[in-house]
C-alpha cells in the first residue's frame, strides 16, 4: 500500500483518481450553474439545494481532493524535473502530447488554483460559508450579477475558464490512461470524449458569466 503513495506510478495514480473525482465535481457544479440560463428562481432553487447539510457535508471531502490533487501535481513536476529536466508533466511519450497544455499542465494548475481563491471569495464565502457559520447567506442571482457586472473581473472569469478548458482537456483522457485505458482502440476516443466534455463545461460556464454580465447592466431582462 505504500507504494501507491512513494512509488511513481502509485502518485500518477492518486493524481488520477483525484482528478476524476474534481471531474464528478465540476459536473455537478456546471449543472447547478446551467439552471442560471433558465431562469434566476430555477438558480436559487439550485443554491439552496446546494445548501442542504448533505451537501454542506462534502465540502471537506471535495477540499481535501483538491488538497491531495495540488500536493501531488507538485510532487510529480519536482521529480520530473529533476528526472529529465523542465519537460512536459506526465505523458509517456512525446507522440501522445496533447501540445501545450500536456507541457505546462503545472501552470495550468497554478493559474487554475489562483481562480479558484478568487471563485472561494466571490461566492463560497458569500453563501456556503455564511449558512455553515449560520448566517443569512447571500441570493444566488444577485450574487452572480455582482460579481460579473464588473467588467475587470467578468475577463478575468472568462480567461480562467480558458485555462481551466485547457487544463481539463488533457487531464481528462491523461487519468484514464493512467487508470490502464491507454490502448490505440480506447485512447482517442477517450481524447475526443475529453474534448467534447471539456468544452461543454466550459462553455456552461461561459454562458452563465456572459448572461449575468448582460443582466447587470440591463442589456437583457
Amino acid at each position: 500500500m505504500s507504494n501507491i503513495f512513494t512509488e511513481s506510478i502509485g502518485r500518477k495514480l492518486v493524481m488520477s483518481i483525484s482528478g476524476l473525482f474534481l471531474i464528478l465535481f465540476l459536473t455537478v457544479h456546471a449543472s447547478v450553474n446551467s439552471l442560471y440560463l433558465f431562469s434566476r428562481e430555477a438558480f436559487q432553487a439550485g443554491c439552496d439545494f446546494m445548501k442542504l447539510p448533505i451537501i454542506t457535508a462534502i465540502v471537506p471531502i471535495l477540499a481535501f481532493g483538491f488538497l491531495v490533487h495540488i500536493v501531488y501535481a507538485f510532487i510529480l513536476y519536482i521529480q520530473d524535473y529533476k528526472a529529465r529536466g523542465p519537460v512536459r508533466y506526465a505523458v509517456a511519450n512525446k507522440s501522445q502530447s496533447d501540445g501545450w497544455a500536456s507541457r505546462n499542465m503545472i501552470i495550468l494548475g497554478l493559474l487554475i488554483l489562483i481562480g479558484i481563491g478568487l471563485h472561494l471569495t466571490d461566492f463560497w464565502a458569500k453563501m456556503q460559508l455564511q449558512e455553515f457559520m449560520g448566517n443569512e447567506s447571500a441570493n444566488g442571482p444577485e450574487s452572480l450579477e455582482f460579481t460579473f457586472g464588473n467588467l475587470w473581473i467578468y475577463i478575468l472569469y472568462i480567461l480562467w475558464f480558458v485555462c481551466l478548458w485547457l487544463h481539463l482537456n488533457h487531464g481528462f483522457w491523461s487519468a484514464f490512461q493512467t487508470i490502464g485505458w491507454n490502448n490505440n482502440k480506447w485512447l482517442p476516443r477517450l481524447r475526443a470524449i475529453g474534448i467534447i466534455y471539456s468544452s461543454l463545461i466550459v462553455l456552461i460556464f461561459i454562458a452563465v458569466a456572459t448572461k449575468a454580465f448582460l443582466y447587470s447592466h440591463w442589456i437583457i431582462c
